[in-house]
Formats: structure tokens, sequence, C-alpha cells
């Protein structure tokens, strides 16, 4: 899986202003329900409320992978947040969280949803990957250093 491929420009949100971790869910939800992705926006936020109370997804320096699974979707969708200012994503390293790349995948298809989230590591192995997309000037961009990995 190319995350290229699912990540659409109207997807990646450059200056994301949360200032929580909860706050931050419900912005970039908010971008699944404008373009018609997800059917439930409570049911988002609560998946992926569920899905941090079991441990952090802040797996990166700067980086946070907040994921879970929904019913009424096809398929993998995706959403990418640059913030200004770091928030406290009580990481595993206790770095703040400035880039912040939230999955959610077909209830009952595991498949996709390893696929996805593996490829997602992959290229945070990439060195300067998470401080090329927080210093891109626009979702074009994003994309474009995403793919120039893939």
């Amino acid at each position: 899986m190319q995350i290229a491929n699912v990540l659409k420009p109207s997807m990646v949100k450059l200056g994301v202003e949360s200032r929580t971790k909860e706050e931050l869910f419900e912005e970039m939800v908010q971008l699944f329900v404008e373009n018609g992705l997800i059917p439930d926006r409570s049911a988002a936020v609560k998946a992926l409320l569920e899905r941090e109370a079991k441990m952090s997804t802040g797996i990166a320096p700067g980086f946070a992978l907040p994921h879970g699974k929904l019913e009424g979707i096809r398929g993998v969708v995706m959403a990418l947040g640059v913030l200004r200012e770091g928030i406290d994503f009580e990481s595993l390293d206790d770095e703040p969280v400035y880039v912040v790349l939230v999955l959610f995948s077909e209830a009952g298809n595991p498949g996709p949803h390893i696929e996805a989230l593996s490829e997602v590591g992959r290229l945070l192995q990439v060195p300067g990957f998470i401080h090329k997309l927080q210093n891109a000037k626009s979702a074009e961009e994003v994309l474009a250093i995403i793919r120039a990995e893939e």
C-alpha cells in the first residue's frame, strides 16, 4: 500500500490549531466528515480515544499515528495534520508531537489496517522525513514528500 495513493490533498491540514490530544482528534475527524469519508463522527472520535487509552500512538519523535477501525467504511482512509506548536501526546519519548497521521480502516478486515501501519512505520525510518513534513508549505508538497520516499 502506498500512503500517497490513499492520502488526498483535501485530507492534509497544515497549521492545525489544537492544543490537546482530544482537541486534535476532534479537529482531524472533522476532515473525514467534511470529505464524506466516515459515516459517524462520534464513533470515529471514540475509536481514537479508546485506542489511545491502551497506549500512546506518539510513536516517533514529533510524530503520532492515532488509528482505529470503523463500521461503514471500506479499505483505509487517512488524514495528515501539521501543528505549528507541538502538543503533549504522552509519547514514549516524552517529546511533543508536530505531525499526526490519523488512519481509519474497516472493521473486520485487519489486512489493510496492518499494511498501512507497516508502510507508515517504514516511512518513519527515512532520515529527516518528519522534519520535511513539518516544513511543507502545501498539501501537494506533503504528498510529494511522501511519494518521493515510497
